[in-house]
C-alpha cells in the first residue's frame, strides 16, 4: 500500500475511488473502504481543503520584500501602524463549506439540510482597520470600489480610526501607514 501514501503526497486530492483505480493498474484489487482503512491508518483523513489568497510569484516577491525591510523592526514601530483591508460577508447562508454526517436516504430531513436562497441572498462589502490599540471604523461600501471611491472612504474614516486606536492629536497621522488590501489610490 505504499502507492497510496506515493499518490497522496502528490495529490491530496486524489479521491479514494481514483485510489482503487491505481492499484488496480499495479495488480491489487482492493475495496474503497480497504484504502480508506489504510489511510486513516496512516493518520491520512478527508477534510475540507483550507482557503488561503492565490498568490502570483509577484505577491510573494512583494511580502518577502516587506518582511525583509520591516522584519527587524520594534514594537514602537508597529505601535504606529495601521492595517486595513476589505471584505464581502454574505448575508444568508455559509462562507464556507459544510459537511454533515447523516445515513444513506437522510438527505432531505430538515436536520440533514441547509437553507438557500435564490442568488445567494446578497452580500454586504465593508472596508475596515485596526492597529496595536484596536479596531477602527468599520464603513460599509456601496457598489464597486474604484480608485475615487478608495480615496473618498479614507478620507471620510482613515483620520478618525486613526486617532481613535493610535491617541494621536487631531490631524496627525502615524509615521508608518501600510495598506494591506492592494487598491492603489
Amino acid at each position: 500500500m505504499n502507492v497510496l501514501w506515493y499518490e497522496v503526497q502528490i495529490n491530496p486530492r486524489t479521491t479514494a475511488k481514483d485510489l482503487v483505480k491505481i492499484l488496480k493498474e499495479t495488480g491489487s484489487n482492493v475495496s474503497i473502504s480497504t484504502v480508506k482503512r489504510d489511510l486513516y491508518r496512516h493518520n491520512m483523513k478527508g477534510r475540507s481543503p483550507r482557503n488561503k489568497p492565490l498568490l502570483q510569484n509577484l505577491h510573494k516577491k512583494a511580502r518577502l520584500w516587506f518582511a525583509t525591510v520591516h522584519g527587524d523592526k520594534d514594537f514602537t514601530f508597529w505601535r504606529n501602524v495601521l492595517w486595513s483591508d476589505e471584505t464581502k460577508i454574505k448575508l444568508f447562508g455559509h462562507n464556507d463549506h459544510r459537511y454533515v454526517w447523516r445515513k444513506k436516504g437522510d438527505a432531505c430531513k430538515p436536520k440533514n439540510t441547509i437553507p438557500t436562497v435564490k442568488h445567494g441572498g446578497g452580500s454586504i462589502m465593508s472596508w475596515g482597520c485596526f492597529a496595536a490599540g484596536g479596531t477602527g471604523a468599520l464603513p460599509k461600501i456601496d457598489g464597486i470600489m474604484r480608485s475615487k471611491n478608495y480615496v473618498d472612504l479614507l478620507k471620510q474614516h482613515l483620520k478618525a480610526s486613526v486617532r481613535s486606536q493610535m491617541g494621536l492629536p487631531n490631524g496627525q497621522l502615524p509615521q508608518a501607514y501600510f495598506q494591506s488590501c492592494g487598491k492603489m489610490a
